[in-house]
């Protein structure tokens, strides 16, 4: 039961409290709480799956962070704020040697809101077109909020969490900076960094965070990353990777569901701000060039060899270049985006959910990624700019 753990989370007397008040007219006045951490609660060390997960989740200890993201989320369930009430989904391993995690999600395929009209990676923001600044007052859980510590670090950006309306998975949010800028969804070193102390500041090994660029299956032109707990290992946590650079800055994520630029980080720190720079400039390369792509944070082990999904010592960032995506996609059975390549697969119908197989899921996968030429040249070029660093 996936909701299982954050169902009674509840707050004591002195904790800030980040539920609405009961009347629906006072949400306007109410103000967005602010959750504000310190790099004391970036957790590394000693998140990992249990033997027998998911059924032993609710066992697991609970962040500040995490009991204030399902509190405030399941009580927007309670009143009614999203599209449709996400029950416990039906969810199955895909027989085969990937480790596909296949969820039924009938409502999402149904009910999400129809994608922007989209036509270039570069697309500039449309304030006429849906977007974070005309969402109700109640959407918004709490305003993410980083503790100045005194040191060098970089300023760090108000980011808004907002409950995703049609969600994947239990506490599905989005992560928006500051909505009124107006900033089109090309990724921004200020909300890599939120979605990567975001992953850090939860103790569940499976709170993943991941952005869609346009082209790649972003539905809204407003910068954003998504973030939500599966309750499941997924392939990429621990596939093998080998280095494409000498100082192992990129490594090429080997394993199937599909090839992808792996960064690593053992924690918070210069050595993740270096991360987070990389992959920046590595996103910006993609935009700049009209390649689509999609990103996914999750906790995971070491670059190398093929480790134990339990082995999560650190931060994974994958990165995949694929073919541009325009307009709705009515066919297949899911639709590829950041968290189908990374293994997690979201299922529009019944039937493509019973007869779904690993052999499908790749061909499906497999067929939205650059052809192998263009792969190539995208490769080499990131693996340039990665050696610009030591100029």
């Amino acid at each position: 039961m996936v909701a299982g753990p954050f169902m009674a989370v509840a707050y004591g007397s002195k904790e800030t409290s980040y539920l609405l008040p009961p009347n629906p007219e006072d949400w306007e006045e109410y103000g967005i709480p602010d959750f504000v951490y310190g790099q004391k609660e970036l957790a590394v060390e000693g998140i990992q799956w249990p033997r027998n997960a998911p059924s032993t989740l609710s066992s697991l200890p609970l962040s500040r962070f995490d009991s204030a993201l399902c509190s405030a989320w399941r009580q927007r369930v309670e009143l009614g704020l999203f599209r449709y009430r996400l029950e416990d989904l039906q969810t199955q391993t895909l027989p085969g040697s990937v480790g596909f995690v296949a969820q039924l999600n009938v409502e999402r395929g149904v009910q999400r809101r129809r994608p922007q009209n989209i036509k270039s990676v570069r697309q500039e923001f449309d304030p006429e077109q849906f977007n974070f600044n005309k969402i109700r007052p109640g959407e918004v859980l709490f305003r993410l909020q980083r503790e100045s510590d005194g040191l060098a670090a970089p300023e760090q950006e108000d980011i808004l969490l907002v409950i995703n309306v049609s969600p994947l998975e239990w506490g599905h949010v989005l992560l928006v900076p500051e909505p009124a800028l107006g900033l089109p969804q090309r990724l921004l070193p200020g909300v890599l960094r939120a979605g990567l102390e975001a992953v850090l500041l939860s103790l569940h090994p499976g709170f993943r965070v991941g952005f869609n660029s346009l082209g790649g299956l972003a539905s809204v032109n407003h910068l954003h990353l998504h973030g939500y707990y599966l309750a499941h290992r997924l392939p990429v946590e621990g596939a093998p990777s080998t280095p494409l650079d000498l100082k192992g800055y990129v490594h090429l994520l080997q394993a199937l569901p599909a090839p992808g630029f792996l960064f690593y980080s053992s924690g918070p720190g210069p050595d993740l701000e270096a991360l987070i720079n990389r992959v920046c400039r590595a996103t910006d390369y993609l935009s700049d060039h009209e390649i689509a792509h999609n990103l996914f944070v999750t906790r995971g082990a070491p670059p190398g060899q093929a480790s134990s999904s339990s082995d999560l010592t650190g931060i994974r960032v994958i990165l995949w270049a694929r073919k541009s995506s325009f307009g709705i996609k009515e066919g297949g059975a899911f639709n590829v985006a950041l968290c189908e390549l990374a293994g997690h697969l979201p299922v529009k119908t019944s039937q493509d959910f019973s007869s779904l197989t690993e052999a499908a899921a790749v061909a499906l996968i497999q067929d939205c990624l650059l052809p192998q030429t263009q792969a190539d040249e995208v490769q080499a070029a990131l693996v340039a700019l990665m050696a610009q660093e030591e100029l």
